[in-house]
């Protein structure tokens, strides 16, 4: 179960509870009947907006469980330009990407694009450096190129030292 099916499964008890309060209460028929068909018409109205909004971007400005994440993976971007950047991020300790948006900069869009570029050339992934946080550093680059990986170190060939004293002895 996803955690929107637990919400719609919270508001459907708010709903239930609502209107068992609005049938037992000290009412005419009319308020009753108006209240139990508002409570009625919140369930589809609670479902369809929980599943429109699962189809949408988050603004990273209301992130707020993984807002204290230091870096990310940019997994993909959409640039539209005066309009926003999109970002398909995968966070750490999460096991699906997200979707994001990001407020339209120019700044901004250069540096994912020159990081997106060098991580093409090195082979490496982009990373973004404090997705979340609120107050933007401009004088310190967002998104960046993660280094290429560390060449394997060789390992020394170990040589049998009874070998070597039987080949030192045969000469």
């Amino acid at each position: 179960m996803i955690v929107t099916t637990y919400w719609f499964v919270i508001a459907i008890a708010l709903a239930a509870v609502l209107a068992s309060i609005a049938i037992w209460a000290p009412r005419s028929l009319p308020p009753k009947i108006a209240s139990l068909i508002c409570a009625t018409a919140l369930l589809p109205l609670c479902y369809f907006s929980l599943n429109d909004i699962l189809s949408r971007p988050k603004p990273v400005a209301l992130e707020t469980i993984h807002k204290d994440v230091s870096q990310v993976n940019v997994l993909s971007s959409v640039m539209k330009e005066g309009e926003a950047i999109f970002l398909w991020l995968q966070i750490p300790q999460v096991k699906e990407p997200r979707s994001y948006r990001l407020p339209w900069s120019e700044e901004t869009a250069k540096q994912l694009h020159k990081a997106q570029q060098e991580a093409e050339q090195t082979g490496t992934e982009v990373k973004m450096k404090k997705p979340f946080e609120k107050t933007v550093d401009n004088q310190e680059p967002i998104f960046y190129a993660a280094p290429p990986p560390a060449p394997v170190e060789k390992q020394a060939v170990e040589q049998d030292p009874i070998l070597f004293q039987a080949a030192k002895d045969e000469e």
